[in-house]
């Protein structure tokens, strides 16, 4: 389970703090999927930054399974993350010189041997349709094969939480759907907690949970 409760962020600037939430409650269970929309410059990256432990809030709590990542060391919030958090950014970030088999395994290097890693890629890969471009640099890939790449790579260490920021903004209309169809099955079938930040309102609407955030508050839609 993820639970939010009152987490307010603000950032310094040469005019004073600058408020991006305030107050923002969420909770969501294993299995479910969630969109959040709103207009640039909202918070949405900041919001998913920190319930990604990534960025702590200055106020409010965040908890995945029960427990707060921002309590923890540094090299335990670190661990934290590569167990627990699988990211998707709009920008794929596959490394260029490695390939696509080895830019999914990356997670799996800062952790502890996993002998089952391998055969969990290809497994993966597989499964988001990529079985024939293992040995393939990212540079051969298409964008959407790219970000297909990009959420085998979130999930190889069997996350509980799969964040998504923008991840159809730089695909065509088909592909974005395509893209959308996969993290939707994949949540269904995995059961992480999914949560996509999105400008798109295609793509918001077939989530089953929907939030807006405006005004630093996140609302119900």
């Amino acid at each position: 389970m993820l639970e939010a409760r009152n987490v307010s962020k603000s950032y310094v600037t040469p005019r004073g703090p600058l408020p991006i939430l305030k107050d923002v409650n969420l909770t969501l269970k294993r299995g479910e999927a969630a969109s959040i929309v709103g207009p640039s410059g909202t918070g949405k990256s900041t919001l998913l930054y920190v319930l990604g432990a990534l960025d702590p809030p200055d106020s409010g709590s965040v908890t995945v399974d029960g427990q707060d990542p921002f309590a923890l060391d540094e090299a335990g919030l670190a661990s934290f993350r590569n167990r627990q958090i699988g990211f998707v950014f709009q920008d794929h970030c596959l490394l260029p010189q490695c390939s696509v088999l080895e830019n999914v395994l990356v997670p799996t290097m800062v952790a502890e041997r996993d002998t089952s890693a391998v055969a969990r890629a290809r497994e993966l890969l597989d499964r988001v349709g990529l079985s024939a471009r293992l040995e393939h640099r990212p540079a051969e890939l298409s964008g959407g094969e790219k970000q297909r790449a990009a959420i085998a790579r979130a999930l190889i260490r069997k996350p509980a939480l799969l964040l998504c920021d923008e991840p159809t903004g730089n695909l065509d209309r088909h592909t974005a759907q395509q893209v959308g169809d996969l993290l939707l099955e994949i949540n269904k079938s995995m059961g992480a907690i999914l949560i996509v930040v999105t400008h798109s309102p295609e793509l918001s609407q077939r989530f089953p949970i929907r939030f807006e955030l405006a005004d630093q508050t996140l609302q119900p839609r």
